[in-house]
Order: C-alpha cells, then sequence, then structure tokens
C-alpha cells in the first residue's frame, strides 16, 4: 500500500510517473532494453533528453541566452563547480548565510575565492531571512549566492534578492514548485531529488555570458563551456534520471503547467500552517514571513512526544515526519507530488494526537 511520504528527499515522486516507470522497466519504446541499458549517443535517447529540456525550458520560459545542463554530483557539487566557473581565485563573491545548506556553500566556496558573507541569520537560529533593504552587496563581486529555500529549517525567501553581481541560486526545494522569472538570475542550480526526479542528477541554468570562463584546472566535469558544448554528454549522464525528469517535467505540463502547480502549493502550504498556528499545540519555528511551501517544521510541547508523533504517524501511513537531526522536532515536506488529500491526512491525525496527547 502506497503511503503519504513527506521526506525532504528523496522525496515523493507522482504516482503517474512511476507507473509510467513501471510500464516501461523492461522494454522502452519497443527496443527490448529498460531505459538503463540504452546507450546515451542513442538517437532515441539524445531526443528523450532534447525533449527533457525543451519541456523544462518550456515550463520555466527560460530564455534563449540560458543553457541547461543535467549533470552529476547533486547540488552539493555545485558548491564547487559555481566558484571554479565563475570566480578568480582573487575575486570576492558575496553569500547570504540562512541556514544548513548555505554554510556548506560558504564552506566550500572560500576554498577557491574570497567569500563575503552580506547577511547572516544565525542570530534568529536560522528562523528568518534578511529584509530586502539591509543587503549591502560588494562592488565588483563575482557573483551573489543565496538559497532560496533552506530544506532543514523551513526558510524561504519572499523576495529575489536585488544585486549588481549575477545572482546565483541554489532552487534545490524550490524549482517548479510555482513560476519565477529566470531573467533575474546569472545560474540556477537544483538537485533533482525533490521536485524533478530521483537523486543523482543536478540541472543547471546559466547565461551564456557566464560560461566559458572557467579557472585553469577546472575539471572538465565542472566546467559549465565543456559540458554545454557536449549537451551534458560529455561523459556518460545520469541516464535514468534525466528519463525520470523528463517524465516528470511530461507530468507538471499536463497538470496545467507552474502557475497551477504553484496555486496547489499554496493552497497546501495554507492548510498546514492555518492548522499548526490554529492548534495551541503544535508550534512553527519560522517567522510568518519567510515560512516555506516546501518544507513545514513545527514542534510539540514536550519534545518527549516527537518520537511518538513520528510512530503513530508512521503507522497511519504518514511517513518521514522526522526533524533533520541537527534541528528535531517535526517536518512535513510537501512538494509537488504530495498530494492535497495527503496534507489533508496529516491535519487529521495531528488533531487526532493533539486529541490523546494535549
Amino acid at each position: 500500500m502506497r503511503v503519504f511520504n513527506f521526506a525532504a528527499g528523496p522525496a515523493t515522486l507522482p504516482l503517474e510517473v512511476l507507473e509510467q516507470a513501471k510500464a516501461e522497466l523492461l522494454d522502452w519504446q519497443g527496443s527490448g532494453m529498460s531505459v538503463m541499458e540504452v546507450s546515451h549517443r542513442s538517437k532515441p535517447f539524445v531526443a528523450l533528453a532534447e525533449r527533457a529540456e525543451s519541456d523544462l525550458r518550456e515550463l520555466m520560459s527560460v530564455p534563449a541566452n540560458y543553457k541547461v545542463l543535467f549533470l552529476q554530483g547533486g547540488a552539493t557539487g555545485q558548491f564547487t563547480a559555481i566558484p571554479q566557473n565563475l570566480a578568480a581565485a582573487d575575486s570576492v563573491a558575496d553569500y547570504i548565510n540562512t541556514g544548513a545548506w548555505s554554510k556548506k556553500a560558504i564552506v566550500e566556496a572560500k576554498r577557491f575565492c574570497k567569500v563575503n558573507v552580506i547577511a547572516d541569520e544565525a542570530a534568529s537560529n536560522y528562523s528568518t531571512v534578511p529584509s530586502a533593504t539591509s543587503l549591502k552587496t560588494t562592488a565588483g563581486a563575482a557573483y551573489l549566492h543565496y538559497t532560496p529555500n533552506e530544506t532543514i529549517g523551513g526558510v524561504e525567501f519572499p523576495y529575489i534578492p536585488q544585486s549588481d553581481a549575477p545572482l546565483v541560486a541554489d532552487m534545490s526545494s524550490t524549482i517548479l514548485s510555482r513560476p519565477i522569472d529566470v531573467s533575474r538570475f546569472g545560474l540556477i542550480y537544483a538537485g533533482a531529488q525533490k521536485n524533478i526526479g530521483p537523486s543523482g542528477l543536478v540541472v543547471v541554468i546559466v547565461r551564456d555570458d557566464l560560461i566559458g570562463k572557467a579557472r585553469a584546472g577546472t575539471p572538465p566535469i565542472w566546467d559549465y563551456a565543456a559540458m554545454a558544448k557536449e549537451n551534458s554528454m560529455l561523459n556518460t549522464p545520469p541516464t535514468f534520471g534525466i528519463y525520470m525528469a523528463g517524465l516528470v517535467f511530461a507530468w507538471l505540463k499536463r497538470q496545467g503547467g507552474l502557475e497551477v502547480i504553484g496555486e496547489r502549493n499554496r493552497i497546501k502550504a495554507n492548510k498546514l500552517y492555518a492548522a499548526i498556528d490554529g492548534s495551541g499545540f503544535y508550534r512553527s519555528p519560522v517567522a510568518r514571513e519567510c515560512r516555506s511551501w516546501m518544507n513545514v517544521p513545527f514542534t510539540v510541547p514536550n519534545p518527549d512526544l516527537e518520537k511518538v508523533f513520528c510512530s503513530e504517524a508512521a503507522k497511519a501511513g504518514l511517513t518521514n515526519l522526522e526533524g533533520h537531526r541537527s534541528v528535531g522536532g517535526m517536518r512535513a515536506s510537501i512538494y509537488n507530488a504530495m498530494p492535497i488529500e495527503g496534507v489533508d491526512a496529516l491535519i487529521a491525525f495531528m488533531g487526532e494526537f493533539q486529541r490523546r496527547h494535549g
């Protein structure tokens, strides 16, 4: 029996997509082989990859002067690739620190260039983001990096930062969750395992003028120009990940695109936060103005009840609600593939749990 999977990643996938993959697993397009056994150089797979890129461009309205790359190494690999491609060793890159993933990106960038942390929300225990007017960027910075949504802390920027330097965004938890203006960014990157597909794939969307400047010694698989020249196939790409991503992109188009999915996500998040705020029992640790639509952390009055909550929820078919080990509590990740019915089931369980333990 399928459960409602609230994991932060690898996350739940659309049932329609899983059923299609299941049906095609042993014989993809009459080839007599699984898509995992097909050469990435073959015409059928190249067409698959081209269709996946075309659908992603359509969904996100990606301008023509941006490259779309399907790479490996996850978003964490990009923590290194970004400074290697966009910053000289003696240049300065601006970073905003709003939580665990921002901090990891900063640590890696410091190995390759000078880093100026222009805002740090540690004092709020990463429960807020800096105000837009408080950001003071560095003149001549190579780029400004931020994490629009911190998966662990459930903190989300309600605005896009302004910067004269190219804006770089780790959109792993927010990509495809609503429409965004890609033209406001120099580079967007996202690990696949939340709103795109299985883990092992990372999508990079990078403006043309930012490629071709990788510093000497950058490995070709991290060099955006080298990968773009080979259509992301300089080496064997994550073929199954690209296949699954293509199925998800097609599914999103059938849902009506990002306007429709964004409204659905807004409704899910509002429902869950309303249940938390109105309960008098559960609490959100995140400031209201920067609560994530995708990752909803919450606590109960007695920490001893956390394991009880997660255990009983799992028995009720609501799984992976444990908060990240670094922060505790509970966390419900409600990505695109989580149906409204799953959120409703969680809210009903929360009410029943409160009745018994409140």
